[in-house]
């Protein structure tokens, strides 16, 4: 008999951990922050890509540009390094700064590096096998009138209870015709984490 009781005893146990242990997954609205670190996140790349636009049209060579030349600037991104303590998706940030401009109609962008290879490539495709009249010009590709370039570091101060994990990310735009800096924006982040006690 009281074998039994333990026997009956343990598999309550066992279920219990079970149900302890169990892993429940919530959808959520993306654009709401959930803070599990003070580590880089979305809203983080949302926020400093927002602020950057801001900022970048508010400068003179906006207007400048426009009222010169009658049409929207076309910009080329060169390359955001990461020279933070930890892994930040750089292309994250960049397409949020590339998507809010594109859908404000403010700029145009070209593309860059490996995806200005594979284009061509893929032209040169169109050139031996498509058929007459729907293959892609040689020769016509929109030239970028500015280079936007940057960097994101990050410093961390800690007492051991406390942790501040700071976060600075400078951008400037260059003139690709003057080599001129045009604009220069930096974003800053702070966070503060407690350990928590029981």
């Amino acid at each position: 008999m009281q074998t039994a009781h333990w026997k009956h005893l343990v598999l309550i146990l066992f279920a219990f951990m079970l149900t302890a242990c169990s892993t429940t997954v919530q959808r959520i609205n993306p654009d709401q922050e959930v803070a599990l670190s003070d580590r880089w996140n979305n809203i983080d790349s949302k926020l400093v890509a927002d602020a950057m636009i801001n900022d970048m049209l508010s400068f003179p060579w906006y207007q400048n540009y426009d009222f010169t030349h009658k049409r929207k600037p076309t910009i080329i991104i060169q390359e955001i390094r990461n020279k933070s303590d930890e892994h930040i998706p750089v292309d994250t940030f960049i397409n949020d700064i590339k998507r809010s401009l594109l859908r404000a109609g403010n700029v145009n962008f070209v593309v860059s590096g490996s995806e200005r290879s594979d284009i061509r490539k893929e032209r040169e495709d169109q050139a031996l096998n498509a058929a007459p009249g729907t293959a892609a010009k040689f020769g016509l590709e929109q030239g970028a009138n500015f280079a936007l370039s940057g960097t994101i570091s990050s410093i961390v101060d800690s007492n051991g209870d406390e942790r501040v994990k700071f976060y600075q990310v400078d951008l400037k735009l260059i003139n690709m015709t003057t080599n001129e800096e045009v604009w220069n924006g930096q974003k800053q982040i702070k966070k503060l984490s407690k350990k928590g006690f029981f």
